[in-house]
């Protein structure tokens, strides 16, 4: 690919490459802000299904094509249910019971689930920091998500009957855990995704995956819901058309636009962003205040992510200097047992001549 088609990575301004995690995270503020006047699923399917009309677009003007054959539809729609719908579904419901900086960081720690299922599924290497990285991100993950109840009995190991009981109920109750099973289907939709490319142009598949998955959270809304846009008001709107256009057409855009340059590294390097950005302006606009444990979950997590994400580069770089110091550590040994080896011939050469000398002088 020519540098006149695509941005090599050094021409690519850091500003640009932040941009896809500075809408995301600022999306789910915006989606938070919205919540008290609409419902969830209307909410969800609103953010997805015009998003994908707007992708289709700019794939048709790309000149893209399109998908074609039961193969390529099958798995597209397959893509559409839980990457789009169910996503997104327990993305809005989760909004309504958790904030949005720490259900942001929920949702972000899908490369962790990515890994392990592509290390059972694929054999892929998990590696030494890969390993280290999912180790913090279980207990983050456990810090953001355990009703805190839980959390002080496990460190004060006083456990009860009662709360036993109730932990299955809480964990229901619990938007964390809502917003975990998003980053699980987000997961298997990373995973999918790469079967879909099999027999669908990437971008139209991502496109058509957003209408099809927006589909049955209207008909989920106009089911069980009700009252999803009477009490809206302008501002409400613009809140639902940022996080619509900017939060996921766009984001999606330049994200797959910048990963198609060569920048996979470098935006990989970069998801730790999203709740960083979520976790800032829910503070400034929605006031959203973290306790001390779960500040240290959310430090967890983003380290876990960074560790996951970068596992290969912290490998490449800090094994060949492992490597050459166990070389070096060998070699000192392998030429102290030789030197050792010369030292007790000689002696025993020089044994010998004593022995031969003093047998000569009898």
């Amino acid at each position: 690919m020519t540098q006149a088609s695509t941005p090599s990575r050094a021409s690519v301004s850091p500003l640009l490459l932040i941009a896809p995690f500075f809408l995301w995270g600022t999306a789910m503020v915006a989606m938070k802000g919205v919540i008290p006047q609409t419902t969830p699923l209307f909410m969800a399917g609103v953010r997805v299904l015009p998003a994908g009309l707007l992708i289709l677009l700019a794939a048709a003007v790309m000149g893209r094509s399109q998908p074609k054959g039961w193969k390529a539809w099958g798995w597209i729609a397959l893509f559409g249910l839980v990457d789009a719908a169910l996503f997104q579904g327990f993305l809005a419901e989760g909004l309504v019971r958790t904030g949005a900086g720490l259900g942001s960081v929920m949702i972000d720690s899908q490369p962790l689930a990515v890994a392990l299922m592509a290390r059972f599924l694929f054999g892929e290497r998990v590696g030494g920091f890969g390993w280290l990285g999912l180790l913090f991100g279980v207990v983050g993950i456990s810090l953001l998500g355990l009703p805190e109840g839980v959390i002080q009995a496990a460190l004060h190991g006083n456990f009860s009957p009662d709360l036993g009981a109730s932990l299955l109920h809480d964990l229901f109750q619990n938007g964390q855990w809502l917003m975990l099973m998003a980053a699980l289907s987000m997961a298997v939709g990373t995973v999918m995704m790469g079967y879909v490319s099999r027999y669908a142009d990437p971008v139209a598949a991502t496109g058509w995956h957003m209408v099809l998955g927006g589909l049955p959270l209207f008909a989920l809304s106009a089911l069980g819901e009700t009252n999803q846009w009477q009490q809206l008001g302008w501002t409400d709107w613009m809140a639902m058309s940022y996080s619509t256009i900017f939060g996921s057409a766009i984001a999606y855009g330049l994200f797959f636009y910048f990963a198609a340059s060569g920048n996979l590294t470098s935006l990989s390097s970069l998801t730790f962003l999203t709740p960083v950005f979520a976790l800032l302006f829910g503070n400034l606009f929605l006031s959203e205040v973290l306790n001390p444990v779960q500040w240290v979950g959310v430090g967890l997590t983003l380290v876990s992510i960074y560790l996951i994400n970068q596992r290969e580069v912290l490998a490449a770089k800090f094994q060949p200097a492992a490597v050459e110091k166990a070389a070096t550590s060998l070699a000192a040994e392998l030429e102290a047992e030789i030197e050792a080896e010369i030292e007790a011939v000689n002696e025993k050469i020089a044994a010998h001549r004593r022995s031969r000398f003093e047998g000569a002088r009898d």
